[in-house]
């Protein structure tokens, strides 16, 4: 199973990345995060870290729930690489899952993306369906693009 999220958010590289590793403000800034805590705290800003977010269908949200290890690449390395945040998840159904969102400056803004990469959960024969059909398409994708958007929101507010 293969997501992908894209945006491009009309603010500073800086200020977009920023609301990115602030995952602990996210349920203030996104209605959709129930909570976000950090179990450890690692030197680059990121850690093992539980999150949980509602997946609205309809007037109803059901609740998910992970813990990743997260971690932040504040600075570009050799090669030109731009800074990113990636996780893999320890815990939860979508164990396993690497998820990350790089960030590209273009004019006038930031190019972000998301890509959650997963081969599903350990279960015979139905749990690659499950992922790429069901898990994927309407869970990751569903919370992830809510996530891109809300910060995008937030970040568009100040000023380039």
């Amino acid at each position: 199973m293969r997501t992908v999220d894209e945006r491009f958010v009309r603010s500073r590289l800086a200020t977009i990345f920023q609301l990115a590793i602030d995952v602990e403000r996210w349920p203030s800034l996104l209605p959709h995060y129930r909570y976000v805590r950090f179990r450890e705290r690692t030197s680059d800003g990121g850690g093992i870290v539980e999150m949980s977010a509602n997946r609205p269908f309809g007037p109803l949200n059901w609740p998910t729930r992970w813990t990743s290890q997260m971690f932040v690449q504040r600075k570009a390395l050799k090669g030109g690489d731009e800074p990113r945040v990636r996780y893999h998840h320890i815990e939860g159904i979508t164990t396993g899952m690497d998820v990350e969102w790089s960030f590209h400056p273009e004019k006038g803004g930031t190019r972000v993306r998301l890509v959650h990469a997963w081969n599903g959960p350990p279960w015979p024969v139905v749990g690659g369906m499950a992922a790429a059909n069901v898990i994927g398409p309407v869970f990751v994708h569903g919370i992830a693009s809510r996530t891109l958007e809300g910060l995008a929101g937030v970040a568009e507010q100040e000023p380039i």
